[in-house]
């Protein structure tokens, strides 16, 4: 099946050309031939539709990449906004409350679990989303940690074994244990449903030494290597994520100008999630600082039921522009392209011949409304491998 997009008023391509990062194009077209974007180029020379080819009038409206969410838990039973109500009276946020999402997805069934994630894939396309990673992390057993991986492989490819998370109540004094499960009986467990490694470095989590074992071992297992890092304050996340050569670290938060220059002089992507700040009341991370020093950054939603419970990338990129230094078309490159840089993936993120067709229509002008017009419903279309959701 082809179609063919046309009457595009902006369209973003990310592929940069004359100091513009957007590749943005005016008066635009695109044309989808089965899972693929075939064509790219102003309206005027458009192929003509023959015969059997949808077409699609964009009425003037701006076309950008699905949104690449990058930092994902989606797989988990429970709920906690008591915790979020306590936030907002004065209670400090913590790493622990992931113990009680803990104890209530060990609970759920495969069926409460498998209902509630699809749900949340249905909300994700509906705000533009098309290509998104799941993190294990709330299971915290071979058994659990099993079954949250399969149940996200059956929505996505990027799956992330986070069996180091925290350390579960019941290895509290035996925490050297635990770590040895991670590495040992739980990941062989979990890397056959998995692609990625994770683990998160953070007071209250994992130290630098244990991050850095459970990462050993996961590259040893085939999984690429992530980090949660510098999320609580200054830490060894950022420089073991670098030192692994992972391809993402997340948060960021805390960073000093050592962080700042590894980041720059590496591969590794600088994954901030805004949404984090916003629901537990701390600073916000300096992307203008990271992006002027040459990091490669990327937006997330950090969709988990703790400490940042909203799945919305628009969201992301109008806190991003807000509260980060970010302009709009920074934003909207970093939830696009970014994520697609943080997941190594070279087929999604951008609008061009040979790419997926994950495409979004805006009920909008421009790109830059997604930041104008925060918390209005500005997706008017979307198209994952060029069918439409």
């Amino acid at each position: 099946m082809a179609a063919l997009i046309t009457n595009i008023g902006e369209l973003t391509t990310n592929v940069s050309r004359d100091g513009d990062l957007a590749g943005t194009i005016t008066d635009a077209a695109v044309l989808i031939e089965g899972t693929r974007i075939a064509w790219v180029g102003p309206a005027a020379d458009a192929p003509a539709p023959v015969a059997g080819m949808g077409t699609v009038d964009a009425a003037g409206r701006a076309v950008i990449p699905g949104f690449v969410d990058s930092h994902t838990h989606l797989v988990f039973g429970g709920d906690r906004a008591d915790e979020f109500e306590a936030r907002m009276t004065g209670t400090p946020y913590a790493a622990g409350g992931i113990r009680r999402t803990v104890a209530a997805t060990r609970g759920a069934s495969d069926e409460a679990l498998r209902a509630r994630l699809a749900g949340f894939v249905t909300e994700l396309h509906a705000q533009g989303t098309t290509t998104f990673e799941i993190k294990t992390g709330y299971g915290l057993t071979v058994h659990d940690e099993a079954r949250l991986a399969r149940l996200a492989a059956e929505v996505t490819p990027e799956v992330t074994f986070l069996g180091a998370h925290v350390v579960p109540a019941e290895f509290a004094e035996r925490r050297d244990e635990y770590v040895d499960l991670v590495v040992g009986e739980m990941l062989r467990a979990c890397a056959a449903h998995s692609r990625w490694i994770d683990v998160f470095c953070e007071r209250g989590a994992f130290t630098a030494d244990e991050s850095e074992r459970i990462l050993a071992a996961g590259v040893a297992h085939g999984l690429l290597p992530r980090v949660h890092g510098n999320q609580l304050g200054h830490g060894e996340g950022v420089r073991l994520a670098v030192a692994a050569g992972a391809a993402s670290v997340d948060h960021c938060t805390y960073l000093d100008d050592a962080d700042v220059a590894a980041l720059a002089g590496s591969q590794t992507v600088a994954t901030l999630l805004p949404g984090v700040e916003f629901s537990t009341r701390q600073p916000y991370p300096d992307a203008r600082r990271l992006i002027d020093a040459g990091v490669t950054v990327a937006i997330a939603s950090d969709c988990n039921p703790g400490s940042s419970f909203t799945s919305s990338m628009p969201l992301m990129i109008a806190l991003a522009v807000r509260e980060m230094g970010m302009t709009p078309s920074e934003a909207v490159w970093a939830a696009t392209a970014g994520g697609a840089r943080a997941l190594r993936r070279d087929d999604v993120g951008a609008i061009a011949p040979g790419m997926r067709a994950d495409l979004v229509l805006l009920d909008a002008p421009t790109r830059v409304h997604l930041a104008y017009r925060p918390g209005v419903p500005l997706i008017a279309s979307v198209w994952k491998d060029g069918v439409g959701l």
